[in-house]
């Protein structure tokens, strides 16, 4: 038998697993948008979690949005973060 998954199913796994860590916390979506660029220069895969959440409260910037790399990661992203002066959980 088998079984498809969704690349978000796989990523909320990863998450509950523990294999994915949380590289930064922001209300502000441009550095949101500005990380994921330096991590997509770089290789490194990285997945926001709480859009929708942020969405539903009226887009008024109360729910921070979370971003998140696998763990394995988290050292080569948190140094590209300090980087490019980008502040990381």
């Amino acid at each position: 038998m088998l079984f498809f998954l969704s690349v978000s199913t796989i990523r909320d796994c990863l998450t509950i697993l523990g294999l994915m860590k949380e590289l930064l916390r922001t209300n502000d979506i441009t550095v949101i948008a500005y990380a994921r660029a330096v991590l997509d220069d770089a290789g490194i895969e990285s997945f926001e979690l709480d859009v929708n959440t942020s969405v539903l409260e009226g887009s008024l910037g109360i729910l921070p949005r979370r971003l998140m790399v696998i763990d394995l990661n988290w050292v080569e992203a948190s140094s590209l973060m300090q980087d490019h002066k980008i502040p990381c959980a």
